[in-house]
């Protein structure tokens, strides 16, 4: 969108003290609109600056203007909730919050307004503004100071202040209160450290800054040993403060996260830094350098309060931290290192063939019942649903699964690849991982195949009719080839994958975060009716298999629901899990016959069978895998040393990502 084209005389010209309220304001909009220009250069925005101060100067009579501008200005607009509390929300809720910032996002602002945030929001509304704010230089500083309005005291006793002093001053009470207000709180304070608690500094915070501020109103220099001492008190107080409310991260760590919470430490981090800001602004020996550095500050967290990502990212870090942590200590479980664990993978990975085999079976005596396409959907998910739990009792596995796991406990041997050995040690693990995807994929494939064609034999031997007709088994191959959008529908049956895992992981921060284990094992009602031993083992069996459960009904109703929600809509998506697609294959095989290996689109089928298992998985691995990299804090990686040790192994021991292999690195493990 093209700028006004705004000139120096004209908008000198057009400044009017005594214009309506939008009147002014929309001049001031237009006169940071000139001094941005195109906003690509910092230097030419500070040229503007001195162009415009040289020009009142130049100009008595417009000098006399703009002064009488500025003045009616700071009587119409009451700066103290801008210095406060800009940046900041009312709201103490992440999702309350997030809603705010999508009504900021839809709806525009307006000019007409006695809101010192609104205006300035649309005053300094570009993340550049931030840039020559910092820029400006300490006597182009001191030239905008000297053509200022000479401030008058500030009235309501406050002595010898100016207005700017007493707005300051206001605005520090005002975040104080909040701080005090946010430490009191009972989320905060059942989590604080027994030390950080008993010390009660939220309680001094504010005896401590009215000592300050007694002490500024009384002493105007500078270096009055009376304000001195009042400083440094009120500053250590802010120190311990924000040290309690830190000590509240251990107790999430340890307890479950809640992002409410983490919202509410982030809000208390940040108004603590306000108020520094605010007393160098008010304190320090270069104000208006201080006052400089705020205004950028308010310009770059303005731009970041309107964004969902930003928010999203800084309040679930810790959330995505920890149920990556979750995930690499199961994902570990999955990992095989030697050929006693590789035999166990084959084995666990053949009987969750065996049952995926039965999971076909009901899918298609569904879709025999000609239900509507929601309740087809959802009695499909209930099957994959009991069928994926089934596994999960019977410590079986489902290949496509296990990504989601194993990608976090990668990521973690990602943070020590400075140390001497570590890619070697590394790109180990990769065939490590590798080799029992193989197994996994091949333990389902090998089982879930004769399965299905056992079953559909008996039925035909049973009651003269296979599993399917003769049309469903061509409509199964003419689904199921590459030639269609097979590897479009594996992509988005890899992101369910990657989704179940992260329910499974919020529903067990939320189950530990509320302590349910210990309600479901003390609170009265459910001991007296479940009895206290059998409430004990209900507990355990929750904590420990709540992931799990979790994860494996919702991936369930997702693959059962997903395609019926993507038909209302219009999408025509369908999901393409490897294991199911083998099995449906297989029953249209058995259907078919011999003559079904004569058939160009029975192979099609099969390589897409192939590509479906590498999308399911890599997909699945790689959301993942960068989730967990995220939530680790693991960046500046040197990707081509990572890529060419993984090639020279695969060049110097292609074996050993099939299967183990007693090469240098695994020789020990290999006898485990």
């Amino acid at each position: 969108m093209t700028k006004p084209n705004y000139d120096l005389s004209g908008l000198l010209a057009t400044l009017n003290p005594q214009a309506e309220l939008v009147q002014r304001h929309l001049w001031l909009i237009a006169l940071f609109e000139w001094l941005r220009g195109d906003a690509t250069s910092v230097p030419a925005t500070l040229a503007r600056v001195q162009l415009l101060l040289d020009a009142l100067q130049a100009h008595p009579e417009a000098k006399v203007r703009w002064q009488a501008w500025w003045t009616t200005l700071a009587e119409t607009i009451d700066g103290t909730t801008l210095l406060a509390d800009y940046g900041f929300t009312s709201r103490n809720a992440f999702v309350s919050e997030f809603a705010d910032r999508i009504h900021q996002k839809m709806l525009p602002g307006t000019p007409e307004t006695e809101d010192a945030s609104a205006l300035f929001a649309l005053v300094l509304s570009d993340k550049f503004d931030a840039r020559w704010l910092i820029a400006l230089t300490e006597p182009t500083l001191t030239q905008i100071t000297a053509l200022l309005p000479t401030q008058a005291p500030a009235s309501g006793g406050t002595g010898a202040l100016s207005s700017w002093q007493y707005t300051i001053l206001e605005a520090l009470t005002f975040c104080t209160s909040q701080i005090r207000a946010t430490g009191f709180s009972p989320e905060l304070r059942q989590r604080m450290s027994v030390p950080a608690r008993e010390a009660s500094p939220f309680h001094a915070l504010e005896r401590d800054f009215d000592a300050l501020r007694d002490a500024f109103i009384a002493s105007p220099e500078l270096a009055s040993d009376e304000r001195q001492a009042a400083l440094l008190q009120f500053r250590e107080r802010l120190d311990t403060c924000r040290r309690a409310a830190a000590s509240v991260y251990a107790h999430l760590d340890a307890n479950g996260i809640s992002v409410n919470l983490v919202f509410q430490l982030r809000q208390l981090r940040e108004r603590v830094l306000r108020i520094r800001a605010l007393l160098d602004c008010l304190l320090s020996s270069h104000t208006m350098t201080s006052t400089a550095r705020l205004l950028s500050h308010l310009v770059a967290v303005g731009q970041e309060r309107r964004s969902l990502r930003a928010l999203i990212a800084s309040n679930s870090s810790m959330l995505a931290s920890k149920m990556a942590e979750r995930s690499s200590e199961t994902g570990e479980h999955y990992i095989t290192r030697n050929w006693a664990q590789y035999r166990n993978m084959l084995r666990d990975s053949a009987g969750g063939g065996a049952v995926m085999s039965i999971a076909t079976m009901m899918k298609f005596i569904v879709v025999s019942f000609g239900l509507s396409i929601f309740w087809t959907g959802f009695f499909a998910g209930v099957n994959y649903a009991l069928c994926f739990v089934f596994i999960q009792f019977m410590h079986w596995t489902v290949a496509t699964k296990q990504p989601a796991m194993t990608a976090p406990a990668m990521a973690v041997k990602l943070k020590d690849l400075s140390a001497p050995g570590a890619v070697d040690t590394f790109v180990t693990e990769v065939t490590h991982l590798v080799r029992s995807q193989v197994a996994a994929v091949v333990g389902n494939q090998a089982i879930v195949a004769p399965c299905v064609m056992l079953i559909s034999f008996a039925l035909w031997a049973i009651s003269g009719t296979h599993m399917i007709d003769k049309a469903e088994a061509e409509h199964v191959l003419s689904t199921l080839t590459l030639l269609g959008p097979t590897s479009l529908f594996a992509v988005f049956t890899g992101v369910l994958l990657f989704v179940s895992s992260i329910i499974a992981g919020w529903v067990e921060n939320w189950f530990v975060l509320h302590r349910l284990d210990s309600a479901l094992r003390y609170n009265p009602r459910i001991t007296r009716t479940l009895g206290t031993a059998r409430a004990a083992r209900w507990a355990l069996f929750m904590r420990e298999n709540i992931s799990g459960l979790t994860g494996n009904i919702s991936l369930g109703f997702m693959l059962g629901l997903a395609p019926a929600f993507a038909t209302f809509f219009g999408l025509g998506l369908e999901v393409r899990h490897v294991t199911l697609s083998t099995g449906q294959l297989a029953a249209a095989s058995a259907t078919l016959g011999l003559g079904v290996l004569t058939l160009p689109i029975f192979w099609w089928c099969m390589v897409g069978l192939l590509v479906t298992s590498v999308i399911n998985v890599g997909v699945s691995f790689y959301l993942a895998f960068r989730l967990a990299l995220r939530a680790h804090n693991v960046s500046g990686l040197d990707r081509t040393r990572i890529r060419s040790a993984i090639w020279e192994r695969a060049s110097s021991q292609p074996l050993s990502f099939f299967w183990p292999v007693k090469g240098p690195a695994e020789t020990e493990s290999a006898h485990g």
